[in-house]
C-alpha cells in the first residue's frame, strides 16, 4: 500500500466513524477531574554533558552506511527545493504572498486542511536556518508577525501567536499552541547566531527573548469573547472548512450509511459534521490565559489555559532546546529551563509504554495517565510521533541521560516487530494498532532515534528506510514532509547547534566555531 494514500485514510476514517458511533462511547461520562500529585524529586543533570554541544561532532549516519556526503547534500537541497519551491499542487508547502514594509511574506500550509499553523511556520524557519536560506526564513517570520501575532489587548492570549490561520491571513483560531512558540524561539536564536541580528522584527535574538519571556511570564488575563487577533479585525467567527479531508469524511460517512442501510438500519448522523454555530452566536463565557509553562511542575503546558487540572504533551517537551535556553535565554529564567530539561527527561521515562516506548498524546502534570471518555488511556497518536526524535536529539546534543538510549531501542524494536514498512501511525501504549495507515512522518521521527540507538541491524534498518523513502507529496505532505526534512538533517549531521558569535569555542571543534556575522 502506498504510504499515506487517500484510500488508507478513508479506511481509517470509516473505522473511526464506527467507533465514534458506538453507543457506550457516545453516552460515556467524562472522568472526574484529575488532581495532580505533588511534584516528585527530579534528578538534576548539570554541566555540558558529552554530546555535540561539547564535542562539536555530529554523526552522519548516511555516510556511515556508505552514502557519499556529496550525494546526501544533493538530496537535502533537492528536498528543500521541492518542499519550498516545487509544484504548487502536488509538492511544495511553502508559498509566498506578496510583501509589506518588512519585505516578502511567506507561509507554510497544511495542504489537506487549507491552513497555516505556528507548528509548520516555525518548523519551516528551523529548516531554513539549518540550510542557510535566509530569504524564506525572513518571509515566514514576517507572515507570522503580520497575521498570527495576537495584538488585541482584549484577547487573553495577547502576545502569543494564533496557532491556526487561513492562508489569506484570516483566523481559524484565536489562541496559541506552545510547540509553535518553542520552535520560533529556537529558530530565532539560531538565526541570530548564524546570520547576525537586523532591525525590528529581524533582530532575531530580541524577538526570541521576548517570546521566551512571555512563555513563562505572560500575565493571567480573563476576557469574554468573541476574540480578535488584531484590534481592527472583526470578531472571530467559525466558518466551515473545505478541503480534501472534507471530501474524504463525506465519503467515509457515505460508505457507513450504505453499510447501515444494507442491514436495514437507519444511517447514523455524521459525527464529523455536527452543526457548529458562529462563535458570535454562542453563549460567551469568561476565558483565561496565562503562561505556557506550569511553575509547580516545571514543564510546558498543552495550552496556556491556567486550568488547575491542566496537562502536558510529551511531544512538546524539548530538553535539547531547554539546555540552550538555560545558557542563552533571559538570565532570570535560566535556572527554570535547566530544570525543565531534567523534568522532560524524567517525563519521557515515566509516560512511555514499558514494552513499546510509545508516548501518549497527553499526560497529567504529575506524569500519570489521562483517561478519556471511553475509559481508555490516551493513546499514541499523531503528535506522539515526535517524542522519539525529541529525546534522541537531546541525547545527541547533550549525552546526559542514558535512559534515552533505552527508550530509543525500545520503540525501534517495537516498530520493527510491526514491520518497518507496515507499522501503523496510531497505537495504544501497549502496542495495539488503532489505524491501518503507515506514515512517512512517523518513520522519519523514529529514524532520528538511530543517532543514539544501540548500534546494530535495527537502527541501520531505519536509516536505510529513510534513505529509500521519497520526498512526501500529495494532499498529506505537510506534516510528513516537515518531519522527513528534520530527520534528513538530523541523520546526516546537518541539524546543528549554531552558537552565539561571542561564545568561545575550541579550535579543535570546527563544527562549533561561531558563525560569521555577515555585517562584520
Amino acid at each position: 500500500m502506498t504510504l499515506g494514500t487517500p484510500t488508507a485514510r478513508r479506511h481509517t476514517l470509516l473505522a473511526t466513524s464506527i467507533m465514534l458511533l458506538t453507543p457506550s462511547i457516545l453516552h460515556a461520562q467524562a472522568p472526574p477531574p484529575h488532581v495532580n500529585a505533588p511534584p516528585a524529586e527530579i534528578k538534576r543533570m548539570p554541566g555540558d554533558g558529552n554530546g555535540a554541544y561539547k564535542t562539536g561532532h555530529y554523526r552522519d549516519l548516511f555516510a556511515e552506511q556508505g552514502h557519499p556526503a556529496a550525494e546526501t547534500k544533493a538530496r537535502l537541497e533537492k528536498a528543500f527545493q521541492q518542499l519550498f519551491h516545487g509544484d504548487a499542487v502536488s509538492e511544495r508547502v511553502y508559498f509566498e504572498a506578496g510583501k509589506n514594509e518588512n519585505g516578502p511574506l511567506g507561509y507554510m500550509t497544511d495542504w489537506a486542511n487549507n491552513d497555516a499553523r505556528t507548528e509548520g511556520m516555525s518548523y519551516g524557519m528551523m529548516i531554513a536556518v539549518q540550510m542557510d536560506h535566509k530569504r524564506e526564513f525572513d518571509a515566514l517570520w514576517n507572515w507570522s508577525n503580520t497575521y498570527m501575532l495576537i495584538t488585541d489587548p482584549h484577547n487573553p492570549n495577547v502576545g502569543y501567536f494564533a496557532w491556526s490561520m487561513n492562508t489569506d491571513g484570516t483566523p481559524r483560531s484565536t489562541g496559541p499552541a506552545p510547540d509553535g512558540e518553542e520552535y520560533y524561539v529556537m529558530a530565532l536564536y539560531f538565526a541570530a547566531n548564524r546570520w547576525g541580528n537586523g532591525q525590528g522584527i529581524y533582530n532575531y535574538k530580541e524577538q526570541a527573548d521576548k517570546i521566551l519571556r512571555g512563555m513563562r511570564h505572560h500575565p493571567i488575563l480573563t476576557e469574554t469573547g468573541p476574540f480578535k487577533i488584531h484590534p481592527e479585525d472583526q470578531p472571530f467567527q467559525y466558518t466551515p472548512i473545505t478541503s480534501p479531508n472534507t471530501t474524504e469524511r463525506e465519503q467515509a460517512q457515505h460508505n457507513l450509511a450504505i453499510e447501515f442501510k444494507g442491514e436495514g438500519k437507519t444511517p447514523p448522523p455524521d459525527p464529523f459534521s455536527r452543526p457548529r454555530p458562529n462563535s458570535n452566536q454562542m453563549p460567551q463565557r469568561p476565558t483565561s490565559a496565562g503562561p505556557m509553562v506550569d511553575e509547580t511542575y516545571t514543564m510546558i503546558r498543552f495550552v496556556p489555559d491556567v486550568a488547575p487540572n491542566g496537562n502536558t504533551d510529551a511531544s512538546y517537551h524539548l530538553p535539547a532546546f531547554y539546555e540552550l535556553w538555560a545558557r542563552w535565554g533571559p538570565e532570570e529564567d535560566r535556572v527554570f529551563w535547566a530544570k525543565a530539561a531534567d523534568v522532560s527527561r524524567e517525563l519521557f521515562v515515566k509516560v512511555t509504554g514499558p514494552s513499546t516506548g510509545l508516548t501518549p498524546d497527553r499526560s497529567n502534570f504529575d506524569m500519570s495517565t489521562i483517561t478519556g471518555r471511553d475509559g481508555q488511556p490516551t493513546p499514541f497518536s499523531y503528535d506522539s510521533w515526535r517524542s522519539v526524535s525529541n529525546w534522541a536529539a537531546d541525547y545527541n546534543w547533550w549525552h546526559k541521560d542514558p535512559r534515552e538510549v533505552v527508550l530509543t531501542d525500545r520503540i525501534q524494536k517495537f516498530l520493527i516487530s510491526q514491520g518497518i514498512t507496515l507499522f501503523a501511525d496510531r497505537y495504544t501504549l501497549d502496542g495495539k494498532p488503532l489505524s491501518t495507515r503507515h506514515s512517512t512522518g512517523m518513520l522519519a521521527a523514529a529514524t532520528v532515534g538511530s543517532l543514539v540507538a544501540t548500534p546494530g541491524p535495527t537502527e541501520k534498518a531505519f536509516v536505510d528506510a529513510l534513505w529509500n523513502t521519497p520526498i512526501p507529496n500529495g494532499n498529506q505532505r505537510y506534516f510528513d514532509s516537515m518531519l522527513y526534512m528534520f530527520s534528513m538533517l538530523h541523520v546526516s549531521g546537518n541539524y546543528r547547534i549554531w552558537l552565539p558569535p561571542t561564545q568561545p569555542t575550541s579550535s579543535d571543534h570546527p563544527h562549533l566555531a561561531r558563525a560569521k556575522n555577515p555585517t562584520e
